[in-house]
């Protein structure tokens, strides 16, 4: 019964693309100990050590920073002020004293202080918006019997508020880029003459900046929502991300449906198949490996371009927390964005892993995530 279980849990780790995992697992089952404790020392021990190398390297290269910056204020105090000057700008820097601490690459520990000053901000952000709509309640349920609108909370968002609102506005576009390049893949990638026809438009547009689609989205969205009440920033956003990432996507299908085995549609003829249960039982069964591939491509791009766009577009997610605390300057500022950048890679890697997961339950070809 444990063996089954031991052996279900393996399965699972594989699917969802951890199959770094395995090795512990069997060693803890007792299975062949010493390959598993040579892939543990190679899957565990040699990146645990490489991240303690990083670890070790960054808190180095901040205290140079930090020494170098100290150094520098001392020395233009003197310069500017005279030697008491200096003495007592020497003096506030190791006190502590924030009005005059070196503001440059924050070390492990200060983004470790921002990332639990972050989480208790949203704790307090998330009991003013409860306190908020308690008090609301009966003059929102007044005038929602009105056929007015209710009163909602407009206070700026938390760190978290804005992971999700980036977690929402990526996965909007991601569908978009999937609406419109799975289908046009398809369609072009049937059509050896079609391809000739609009190659020339997928290698001009595929390089374009996220700027310049934000900017041509910007001018057909603010155009067509003049006078309304649409959250803008958002449609934007999204409809940018889609425009941006969707290449890749529509590549790998092109081809994935253009190089499916000959022999494949030579069966689906003989069976009698209609142009759409070719296209759904032989052709697209065979092109998922290429699909998914331009998916996982197209997920990564679009999260990658995310935080330009919300910084652009104004929509209050990750790319307009970093802007925002570049912008203010704070001591504290540098550790924030720190650790928004953590964050934004974290996420990236588990979004990679969810599409694995997804790929390995629609496609005959299984990917472990080693």
């Amino acid at each position: 019964m444990n063996n089954s279980i031991s052996q279900k849990t393996t399965d699972l780790f594989r699917f969802i693309g951890m199959g770094f995992l395995e090795a512990p697992i069997n060693l803890f089952r007792g299975k062949e100990t010493k390959k598993n404790l040579t892939l543990i020392l190679k899957k565990f021990v040699a990146p645990l050590a490489s991240f303690i190398l990083f670890i070790g390297i960054w808190q180095t290269g901040a205290q140079y920073l930090y020494n170098k910056e100290a150094d520098y204020r001392i020395e233009k105090a003197r310069q500017e002020q005279g030697e008491e000057a200096a003495a007592s700008m020497k003096a506030c820097i190791q006190s502590g004293d924030i009005s005059c601490q070196p503001n440059t690459l924050p070390s492990p520990a200060q983004v470790k202080v921002s990332f639990f000053k972050l989480l208790a901000d949203h704790r307090l952000i998330s009991q003013d918006k409860r306190a908020f709509k308690e008090k609301t309640a009966a003059l929102n349920a007044k005038r929602e019997a009105e056929g007015k609108d209710a009163i909602t909370y407009t206070g700026r968002p938390s760190f978290v508020d804005q992971i999700a609102t980036s977690i929402k506005t990526v996965f909007a576009g991601f569908l978009l880029a999937i609406l419109i390049a799975v289908p046009i893949g398809i369609i072009i990638g049937l059509s050896e003459t079609l391809r000739d026809s609009f190659n020339w438009l997928i290698q001009i547009f595929k390089p374009v900046s996220p700027v310049v689609w934000l900017l041509l989205v910007f001018m057909i969205v603010k155009t067509l929502t003049k006078d309304s009440d649409t959250d803008s920033s958002f449609i934007i956003s999204f409809i940018s991300v889609g425009l941006c990432s969707m290449w890749a996507t529509l590549v790998n299908t092109t081809m994935g449906v253009s190089t499916v085995d000959q022999d494949f549609i030579n069966v689906a003829k003989v069976l009698k198949l209609g142009s759409f249960q070719k296209i759904f039982k032989v052709i697209l069964p065979s092109s998922l490996p290429l699909i998914f591939t331009g998916l996982r491509i197209t997920l990564s791009v679009a999260w990658m371009v995310l935080i330009a766009i919300e910084l652009l577009a104004q929509s209050p997610g990750l790319g307009s927390f970093v802007w925002e605390e570049f912008q203010n300057g704070a001591n504290d500022s540098n550790s924030k964005i720190i650790v928004a950048m953590f964050v934004i890679g974290i996420i990236g890697f588990l979004l990679d892993r969810i599409m694995l997961g997804i790929q390995n339950v629609v496609s005959f070809n299984k990917n472990d995530g080693n």
